[in-house]
């Protein structure tokens, strides 16, 4: 009985220990390079310089997409987390529009969301390359939803 009992300890302490040296592979830095991975596949962003997104719609004859957000509000984070990494989303919005988004309290957002009479976060405008607003919607939505308003922006769209 003291046989059995002293071999089974062994074989517990020998497996905890061959365990406890055997190389861990770190899963975090997987699922990290994934979510980089399929964030490259969603909506591509201009941080933060209108000059620079005017001037690229201008040059390339589209409307600008512009996100305009506050680092606070729920539903912005929302959109930035289940929305815009949508991969039919990116392939739209990156192919049709010059993509900005503005945090509305820093930089250009505060005269920008004068400009636009921005008063509820998140505001989604699309606006031309002189900065003309075609459309707009406030609020959260779901990809399928951002969709069709991509598709109602390009509708609007004045011709040059």
């Amino acid at each position: 009985m003291h046989k059995k009992l002293f071999f089974t300890a062994v074989f517990i302490i020998a497996a905890v220990l061959v365990f406890a040296v055997i190389p861990k592979t770190d899963s975090s830095k997987n699922v990290l390079a994934a979510n980089i991975a399929d964030a490259n596949k969603g909506i591509q962003f201009i941080e933060s310089d209108w000059k620079k997104a005017l001037a690229e719609a201008k040059k390339q004859n589209k409307l600008i997409f512009l996100d305009a957000y506050a680092t606070w509000c729920g539903p912005c984070r929302m959109l930035k987390q289940y929305t815009f990494p949508d991969k039919a989303v990116g392939e739209f919005f990156n192919e049709n529009f010059i993509n900005i988004a503005l945090d509305m309290e820093k930089g250009d957002g505060p005269a920008i969301a004068r400009q636009y009479q921005v008063n509820a976060y998140p505001t989604l405008i699309f606006a031309d390359g002189d900065g003309n607003m075609v459309t707009y919607t406030k609020g959260y939505i779901d990809a399928k939803q951002l969709l069709e308003f991509g598709k109602f922006g390009l509708s609007k769209k004045p011709n040059k």
